[in-house]
């Protein structure tokens, strides 16, 4: 079952994770990931743009955000975020660090692909047009955190530096941690070549398919391949500890989706930005 479940709702465009919503209500958890519509961003970035590098208008995206913020239970100011590299880096959140990049880039966490933190009233957000959003929940030790994982981050392994990093700040114990892979560009869509696949492989991971199974990629002969992020992600995951049944996977793909999701390989990479959020609201 699709774990990204559309919000009943006039105004931005915003999937939840629902099963997690009602499993985490006493914590107060929200997490989910916006679409591309219900915004106020003029083409090429109509309309739910939430980024600041892609050359938007500010004003809209500031406005876009605090949509998405108010709809889920925050404002503005609780909007924290990284500037993100295609890296590995995981940044503690901590009380004072709340609305780190809400405002602009330059006071966002610089170089930074992963959040993570403890505190109620801070939304943790990142941002995608392909890429693969992943989420990660404690409840145990509530603590949440995201991470941006493009094929750079992930062969990096930012999904095990993000279990590290809870493990190390918060004690979390990774079989106790649920993890999220949200809506990305799918194995249908995402071809790459021999570059890529030569880093794919260094993960020892490797295993090819058919278009049909979870194989985490698919060779299409001279030197081009069909990629599956979001498998390769859950195999890190596993291998960091967290349990296959504690990790849920979306069926959505952006690139086929275009009507919901920005998608910068179907853009031709001038788009906007959706944004994956998740946070513990003030109780």
């Amino acid at each position: 079952m699709e774990p990204f479940v559309g919000m009943a709702r006039s105004g931005p465009k915003l999937l939840a994770l629902e099963e997690w919503e009602k499993l985490g209500a006493s914590s107060g958890l929200t997490a989910g990931f916006t679409g591309r519509e219900g915004g106020v961003s003029s083409s090429p970035y109509h309309s739910l743009n939430l980024a600041f590098h892609v050359g938007d208008e500010p004003e809209d995206i500031k406005q876009n955000r605090s949509r998405v913020a108010e709809a889920v239970g925050f404002t503005l100011a609780d909007w924290t975020c990284g500037e993100q590299v295609h890296g590995s880096r995981v940044a503690v959140v901590r009380a004072d660090d709340r609305g780190k990049g809400s405002l602009d880039r330059e006071s966002a966490f610089q170089n930074t692909d992963g959040l993570v933190t403890q505190v109620p009233g801070v939304l943790l957000t990142s941002f995608y047009a392909d890429c693969v959003p992943l989420y990660f929940w404690d409840p145990i030790e509530e603590a949440v955190g995201l991470a941006h994982a493009g094929w750079k981050g992930t062969v990096a392994e930012i999904a095990r530096h993000m279990v590290q990093t809870m493990a190390e700040t918060y004690g979390s114990k990774p079989e106790a941690i649920r993890a999220a892979i949200g809506p990305s560009i799918g194995v249908c869509c995402y071809e790459v070549d021999e570059r890529v696949m030569s880093r794919v492989r260094e993960l020892g991971l490797e295993r090819s398919g058919n278009a049909g199974d979870s194989g985490m990629y698919i060779d299409k002969g001279n030197g081009k391949y069909m990629l599956n992020l979001k498998e390769i992600n859950r195999h890190i995951m596993i291998k960091a500890g967290i349990l296959p049944e504690h990790i849920e996977c979306t069926t959505w793909c952006t690139s086929c989706s275009h009507d919901i999701f920005f998608s910068y390989r179907k853009d031709g990479g001038t788009t906007g930005r959706m944004a994956s959020w998740i946070g513990l609201r003030k109780r």
